[in-house]
């Protein structure tokens, strides 16, 4: 099995987090989309990463895709509830935490084209998405130990996933102190060794 992702995407983060906490050996190839080498539209039309290359040469894309996939494969350490109504509400959890990191990868790349007053506006936007988003995350946790109550599952991983890509990205957001509960959460995540182990750099 390989994976081909890179060191800054959230995305491929949270794959990486979740092939160790399935324990599950891979061959991670660095390949950013961005480069003018780029290997990754080969695999993946569409261009982006991550993307999971199966022993029978199958490339699966879109990171919800393939950490299900990943779920099902081992029955142990698992992630995702069976199809009921919790399972529903871990996939609203994945899918909130995605967009956080929809919302901030499109701000940074907004941040490095030339000033205009439409980029700002767009810009914006975006911070406003992050913030709504931190506000919502940080009301459904409340005071439980994790985003499901007593248990971990996709939806801290996903949660923590984009947390991390905030403070590597946009340090200037100070989440933690706005949301302590957030905060708690993610320190408890990071002592995990598949946080620790992939936090994002350059």
């Amino acid at each position: 099995m390989k994976l081909i992702g890179s060191h800054t995407s959230p995305y491929a983060r949270k794959v990486r987090i979740v092939l160790a906490e399935k324990k599950i050996e891979y061959d991670f190839v660095v390949d950013s989309p961005w480069a003018n080498d780029s290997k990754v539209p080969d695999y993946n039309p569409l261009g982006k990463i991550p993307v999971l290359m199966l022993d029978d040469d199958t490339a699966l894309f879109d990171s919800r895709v393939i950490v299900e996939y990943i779920d099902n494969v081992t029955p142990n350490n698992k992630l995702f509830p069976a199809p009921n109504r919790e399972r529903i509400e871990v996939k609203r959890w994945e899918a909130l935490a995605d967009g956080l990191c929809d919302a901030a990868v499109a701000a940074l790349l907004e941040g490095k084209r030339p000033v205009t007053p439409e980029g700002n506006d767009w810009i914006s936007r975006q911070h406003d998405k992050i913030s709504r988003s931190l506000e919502f995350m940080a009301e459904e946790l409340g005071d439980k130990s994790f985003c499901m109550g007593t248990h971990i599952s996709m939806a801290d991983i996903a949660v923590g996933t984009a947390l991390g890509y905030l403070s590597f990205r946009f340090p200037d957001i100070a989440w933690q102190a706005a949301h302590a509960n957030l905060a708690k959460l993610y320190d408890k995540l990071m002592q995990r060794p598949a946080f620790a182990d992939t936090v994002p750099h350059d």
